[in-house]
């Protein structure tokens, strides 16, 4: 009884934040055009992941790399990252500005990934065990992917989360995440490790960019 009354509770107010959220007319705005521009940006993305694969690149040398032999985590990375991703969103539901504010982050993130991956076209390492996503494979188009390198979207992933999260205990956990992710994608050889060394901070770049837009804007 008491745990329907609690989730009677949570569920209350998040309708409540949602309404008020959505009771200013620039809130509409905000919410359509950052829902446009993240599905038109994931949209372009794929396709632009696809057609990388087919062009030729450079293969770096990389001594961490060289230390070990590659194992596949591919089961544990993306179980860990649809967990998270999973977690994020319930922990975020219930603030709609601050839910806003995150896909906007993401949705540059991923606009930044599409620039530098056309700036630095890469082979992958050597010895990479393809990193194989259960979703993609099973509804996406099967095609493997592995020039998606500088720099990694699974580390930048996981950081995002932390960046976006306002809960201690949720920062933590996402951090810990973060690092897990950041070491297990290098055991794998799917990444070098200057795209893993790269991710967080190109990721805290676009959160800041966003940040200052809207405090100056004020939304």
């Amino acid at each position: 009884m008491a745990t329907n009354n609690s989730e009677h509770s949570k569920f209350i107010k998040l309708k409540k934040n949602w309404l008020e959220y959505l009771s200013g007319r620039n809130s509409w705005i905000e919410l359509c055009i950052t829902l446009f521009m993240l599905v038109a940006t994931l949209v372009f993305f794929t396709h632009f992941i696809n057609a990388i694969e087919a062009r030729n690149g450079v293969e770096l040398n990389d001594p961490v790399l060289r230390l070990f032999n590659p194992i596949d985590l591919s089961g544990f990375i993306f179980s860990i990252i649809y967990i998270s991703i999973i977690i994020g969103l319930i922990t975020l539901i219930s603030f709609p500005k601050r839910l806003v504010f995150a896909l906007q982050v993401y949705t540059l993130v991923v606009l930044v990934r599409i620039i530098t991956l056309y700036l630095t076209p890469l082979c992958p390492p050597e010895h990479m065990i393809p990193l194989i996503d259960p979703v993609v494979k099973n509804f996406g188009t099967g095609q493997l992917l592995t020039k998606d390198l500088f720099f990694s979207g699974h580390t930048a992933t996981m950081f995002f989360l932390f960046l976006v999260s306002e809960n201690k205990k949720m920062k933590s956990i996402f951090f810990s995440g973060f690092i897990i992710i950041a070491i297990a994608v290098l055991l794998q050889h799917v990444h070098y490790t200057i795209d893993v060394v790269a991710a967080p901070f190109f990721t805290y770049t676009a959160f800041r960019i966003i940040t200052l837009l809207r405090n100056n804007y004020r939304l």
